[in-house]
């Protein structure tokens, strides 16, 4: 394993990046610094520099179906070693949010249980006045496969680490469905460490919350894994959504596909009418990795003036040994096409448009694991379109 460099100073590649659990080891981030540069950091609450309101153990309620055999949830201290398995933090709001929580919460799948009905992970703003703090850890273990559901609702100001540990041959589908109430803040990391032969599914979904920052990661620590990462999302007005991803292929003979969609529309009636996303989805592929397959794109759909959206596809290839490698990326509105089809077939223009709009998002969702959630999601875009002039 490559050595991590000092914070801030040079790195080899993108998956070498300084890390640590000590929000004192890293150095206060600024607009200009490149991750953090699309970031209106005045509307962080003081998550990147300390200045945050008091701090207070987050609200996390884990449900088990009844169903269910093998599960284990546990509520550990934060120097319980089974936390940090997948990595530390690389930035310092994650930093900060290993430093200032008080516990963690684990949830354990025993090895070769099959879990077919979703566990749900709800957590729960604390209001005004106060900055929760948390951390959630999943382990499955060897031959064992499982449905995590991992809800945010409420109010307030939230940072938070997740870590997903996949063992050998074991299945994990997740899905982070971000439905705050539109004055939330939440920054969110994640680490995923895959075993050999093991298989991630990792589905976000993000309507709700005035900021919120995702940063997923996944590694591959042996041959044979498979890595899949979805996205949803859709802004408004005075909204600020960021998915910033690394996958980083690390070990040979491992599978990678990440698709992420989005749509935006701001409030033309507004002086400062403003939604803003960015996407950030970064390829790391080691020297190591033959047999490499991977591929990346990020699609999304402006539905009016005031709505802007940055995609940044990137990928590294140390090894010319892949099977493939590919990314794309596009911003744009409705496909005249698809409009001038629908019209021809008498259908009205409002009604075109939301069609294309629901159909856009649908190559996604419908890849989503658990019928409830897929019929959730379809009703977030619903509600989202009512009553907007497209």
């Amino acid at each position: 394993m490559t050595a991590p460099v000092k914070n801030a100073t040079y790195h080899n590649t993108k998956g070498d990046l300084f890390t640590s659990f000590n929000v004192e080891d890293f150095d206060v981030p600024h607009g200009r610094d490149e991750v953090w540069r699309f970031v209106p950091m005045r509307r962080l609450r003081g998550l990147h520099d300390g200045s945050f309101a008091t701090a207070v153990t987050a609200d996390i309620a884990v449900s088990v179906p009844d169903s269910a055999t093998g599960v284990t949830v546990e509520t550990v201290a934060k120097n319980d070693p089974r936390l940090g398995q997948a990595g530390a933090p690389v930035d310092r709001t994650s930093a900060q949010a290993w430093t200032s929580m008080s516990e963690a919460t684990v949830v354990t799948f025993a090895k070769n249980s099959v879990v077919a009905d979703a566990v749900n992970i709800t957590v729960t703003g604390k209001g005004d006045d106060v900055t929760s703090f948390g951390a959630i850890t999943v382990i499955v273990e060897e031959g064992a496969e499982a449905l995590v559901n991992l809800h945010f609702v409420g109010s307030g100001t939230h940072s938070d680490n997740h870590e997903f540990i996949v063992g050998d041959n074991a299945r994990l589908s997740v899905v982070v469905h971000e439905d705050w109430n539109d004055d939330a803040v939440h920054l969110g990391a994640e680490r995923a460490l895959l075993g050999r032969d093991a298989t991630f599914r990792h589905a976000v979904a993000v309507f709700g919350g005035s900021l919120v920052r995702l940063v997923p990661q996944v590694k591959f620590a042996a041959p044979g894994g498979d890595a899949e990462m979805l996205g949803v999302y859709f802004a408004d007005d005075g909204q600020f959504f960021e998915q910033r991803l690394l996958v980083d292929h690390a070990q040979p003979n491992c599978k990678s596909n990440v698709l992420y969609k989005g749509a935006l529309q701001g409030d033309p009636s507004t002086e400062r009418s403003e939604a803003r996303t960015a996407w950030v989805g970064d390829v790391l592929i080691r020297a190591n990795a033959q047999g490499t397959d991977t591929y990346e794109a990020n699609r999304n759909l402006v539905l009016t003036e005031g709505a802007r959206a940055d995609a940044v596809p990137n990928l590294e290839i140390e090894t010319g040994e892949i099977a493939g490698a590919g990314h794309a990326a596009t911003v744009g509105r409705f496909d005249d096409e698809q409009l001038f089809y629908l019209l021809s077939r008498g259908i009205n223009a409002e009604d075109a448009r939301r069609l294309i709009v629901r159909g856009f998002f649908s190559e996604v969702i419908n890849r989503i694991p658990g019928e409830a959630t897929r019929e959730l999601l379809e009703a977030k875009i619903t509600e989202e379109l009512d009553g907007t002039e497209l």
